[in-house]
């Protein structure tokens, strides 16, 4: 199994859900987040007085699938996120090596 987690846009987050739930996805974990990669921030102007805005918004969208559905996932995450201007965010693919469904105690592919 694999985690996937997707920084994205917050108004992009609808259209990466509905992405997933096209390849089967039923649950999904989302955070709001902030941060900054390469584009560094940028300044904004508030009531005459100009102040750098480090972080930015985000969404973390975080998901667990099975092996074989992680390349579909991605794909449609990064069609669903994509505005092809900077920070539109990245994506991480990671192994988890155990999942628990706290209520039935159902372990790893069942759980997912």
């Amino acid at each position: 199994m694999k985690q996937i987690t997707a920084v994205i846009k917050p108004f992009k987050l609808e259209e990466v859900r509905e992405a997933l739930a096209e390849q089967g996805v039923t649950g999904l974990t989302v955070t709001e987040v902030k941060g900054f990669g390469r584009q560094k921030g940028h300044t904004e102007l508030y009531r005459g007085a100009e102040y750098v805005v480090d972080f930015l918004p985000k969404v973390k969208v975080e998901v667990v699938v099975k092996n074989d559905d992680v390349d579909r996932c991605v794909d449609a995450i990064i069609r669903a996120a994509r505005t092809g201007k900077i920070g539109d965010g990245k994506i991480f693919v990671t192994d988890v090596e155990r999942v628990i469904r706290i209520r039935t105690g159902e372990q790893d592919d069942t759980a997912v």
